[in-house]
C-alpha cells in the first residue's frame, strides 16, 4: 500500500483575513491556528471572489468566479452541470465527507420547486457525503444540545441570549451567551468531524469541516465572552459620521439605511450604522472571542491526527467563504466592494518534506478562493478541469516563489439584486441584472466597476482606508483606464471554457489543456 493521502478542508464562516496573529493582529490569541501556520505558509492577500456564503462557497468549491458559476446570491440556484472538488475527488477513489454546509440552493431544472431546500437560503452541494450537518434550520444541533439535557426555550434560537436577558437585546454585550460552551455549535461541528475521522481510520479521506463561527449572532460563551478587553480592540475604520460615508456611492448608502442590527445580536434594535465606537469595541471583542473557541476546538482535532499517526499524510488548508465589516466604514456583514469583506485567511500545511523549506513564511503574492481546488487536485495528482478559474498554489508552498506569470491583481465580484432579506433594486432604480459590481485591485490601485451605478476608484497608497473616490479626477484617468481593460482582460481570460479546448480536425476530435 503507497503513502496515505489525506486532506482536511477547514472552512470557516465571517472570519476576516487581518485576524490574524502572524498577519500582525495586535491582540488576537490563536495559538493552535498560529501552530498551523508555523507548520505551513500563510496567504497574507488572499481574497474570496464572492460574497455572501453562497456565491462565496461555490467559487471555493467549484474553482470557479462567480461570473462563470453564476449562483451569484444566498438563495440562487447552482447550475448542476458544473463539477466541484468533491466530484473530482470521487474521480480519484475518495467519498468526500462534509461537516458543515455549503449554502448551495439546487438547481431547479433537476430538482422539484416542492423541494425543502429551496425553503432556506441554501443545502447542500451535490457530492459529499453528509456526516455532520445540523439540518436545514439547525434542528439537529438543537436536538442535539437537548439530548444533553439543556432545557431548551421555546425560540431555539434564544440560547445564545446572556442568561436572564429579555429577549429585546439591544445590541453589543459583554454578557456570555446562555449555553455553556461545551453544548456550543462550535463543539458541535467538532464532536462531527471526530467522529467521521475515527471512523475514516485506515483508508484514504478527505473531510469538509466546516464551522459556523465567528459568524453572528455576535454572542460567545463563557469563558470566551471575555477574553478580551474591548478598550484594547482596534477601532473601527470609518468616516466621521454615517451620513459623511454614504456621501461616497449609492449603494453604500442602501447598506448603511437598511442593515439592521437584529441580524448581528439576537433580538437587536436599531441600524447598524448608528453603533458608537464603543458599542463596535465590544462587539469586536466578543467577535474575537468567538475565534478563540474555534481555534481551541481546531487543537482538539489536530491533536487526534497526530495522536492516531496521520498528521504526517494530511493536506490542512484553513479557510473562510467571506470577510465580516464589523463595524468598519460604518458597516455590519459582507457585501459591497470593501476589502473588509473579501479578504480572508488561507494558510496551508503540506505534510511532505518538500515543503520543509517554506514552513512558517508568508506570502504576499495575491491568491485567491478558486486556488483551493487546484491545489488539492495538484498535491493528489489529479488533473485540473480545464472550467476551473484558479491556479495550484503548491508552488509557493514548495519552492517559496511565484511562478513567473503569476496574477498581478485580485478580482472579486457582488451582486446585489432583490432575496428576500434585502431589497436594493427599486431602491437604486436598478433592474435585477443591473445590480452586479466587479472589481480589480492591485496594490496601488482599486477600481469598482457597476453594471448600473456610477464607478468607484481609489489609490490604496494615499488612502488604505478607500475613503476618498477618484473615479472622477482627471488626473487618475490614465490609472482607471488600465485597470478597466485589466477588468477586461480577465473577463476575456477567464470567460466559460468548459469545451473551448475542443476541436474538431480532419483527423477527429483534438483535445488541449
Amino acid at each position: 500500500m503507497g503513502k496515505r493521502r489525506n486532506v482536511l478542508l477547514i472552512v470557516v464562516d465571517q472570519w476576516r483575513g487581518d485576524t490574524l496573529k502572524m498577519l500582525g493582529h495586535p491582540l488576537i490569541d490563536t495559538p493552535n491556528v498560529d501552530a498551523l501556520a508555523a507548520e505551513g505558509v500563510t496567504f497574507a492577500r488572499h481574497y474570496t471572489q464572492a460574497v455572501p456564503c453562497g456565491p462565496g462557497r461555490a467559487s471555493l468549491l467549484t474553482g470557479l468566479y462567480m461570473m462563470n458559476h453564476r449562483a451569484v446570491q444566498n438563495t440562487i440556484p447552482l447550475d448542476a452541470r458544473h463539477t466541484n472538488i468533491a466530484h473530482e475527488l470521487r474521480h480519484a477513489g475518495y467519498d468526500p465527507a462534509l461537516v458543515g454546509y455549503t449554502t448551495t440552493t439546487p438547481d431547479p431544472r433537476r430538482v422539484p420547486a416542492e423541494d425543502p431546500g429551496f425553503r432556506v437560503l441554501g443545502d447542500v452541494m451535490d457530492g459529499w457525503r453528509q456526516v455532520g450537518h445540523w439540518g436545514l434550520k439547525m434542528e439537529h444541533y438543537f436536538a442535539w444540545v437537548a439530548a444533553q439535557g439543556y432545557a431548551m426555550p421555546d425560540n431555539p434560537w434564544d440560547i445564545w441570549l446572556p442568561e436572564g436577558q429579555a429577549a429585546e437585546l439591544p445590541g453589543a454585550t459583554g454578557a456570555p451567551s446562555r449555553i455553556p460552551a461545551h453544548l456550543s455549535d462550535t463543539v458541535w461541528f467538532t464532536e462531527r468531524g471526530l467522529d467521521y475521522l475515527r471512523s475514516a481510520a485506515g483508508k484514504n479521506w478527505m473531510l469538509h469541516l466546516g464551522y459556523w463561527r465567528p459568524h453572528p449572532p455576535f454572542a460567545a460563551p463563557a469563558p470566551y465572552h471575555d477574553m478580551y478587553d474591548p478598550a484594547a480592540c482596534p477601532p473601527p475604520v470609518r468616516a466621521a459620521s454615517a451620513a459623511a460615508e454614504a456621501e461616497q456611492h449609492p449603494l453604500l448608502r442602501f447598506y448603511l439605511d437598511t442593515v439592521e442590527r437584529r441580524s448581528f445580536f439576537h433580538n437587536g434594535r436599531g441600524l447598524g450604522r448608528d453603533m458608537d465606537e464603543a458599542e463596535v469595541r465590544q462587539m469586536r471583542a466578543t467577535y474575537y472571542g468567538l475565534i478563540s473557541e474555534i481555534d481551541a476546538q481546531l487543537g482538539r482535532v489536530i491533536a487526534w491526527l497526530k495522536e492516531s499517526g496521520q498528521w504526517d499524510d494530511t493536506l490542512v488548508i484553513f479557510t473562510c467563504d467571506h470577510g465580516e465589516q464589523l463595524g468598519d466604514h460604518h458597516l455590519l456583514g459582507k457585501m459591497g466592494y470593501f476589502d473588509q469583506s473579501f479578504h480572508i485567511p488561507m494558510i496551508i500545511r503540506d505534510p511532505d518534506a518538500s515543503a520543509d523549506a517554506t514552513r512558517g513564511s508568508i506570502v504576499q503574492a495575491f491568491t485567491e478562493t478558486v486556488d483551493m481546488m487546484p491545489t488539492v487536485l495538484d498535491w493528489l495528482d489529479r488533473p485540473v478541469p480545464r472550467a476551473c478559474d484558479g491556479r495550484s498554489l503548491l508552488p509557493f508552498v514548495r519552492e517559496g516563489a511565484a511562478p513567473p506569470d503569476w496574477r498581478r491583481e485580485v478580482h472579486y465580484e457582488f451582486d446585489f439584486r432583490n432575496v428576500f432579506y434585502s431589497k436594493p433594486e427599486e431602491v437604486l432604480g436598478l433592474s435585477m441584472d443591473d445590480c452586479a459590481l466587479a472589481v480589480v485591485q492591485d496594490e496601488r490601485h482599486k477600481y469598482v466597476h457597476f453594471a448600473g451605478l456610477e464607478p468607484l476608484f481609489f489609490d490604496l497608497e494615499a488612502d488604505p482606508g478607500q475613503f476618498t473616490n477618484l473615479a472622477k479626477d482627471p488626473a487618475h484617468a490614465p490609472a482607471m483606464l488600465d485597470m478597466a481593460g485589466r477588468m477586461l482582460d480577465w473577463r476575456l481570460r477567464h470567460a466559460e471554457r468548459t469545451l473551448t479546448g475542443y476541436a474538431a480536425s480532419p483527423d477527429g476530435l483534438q483535445s488541449r489543456s
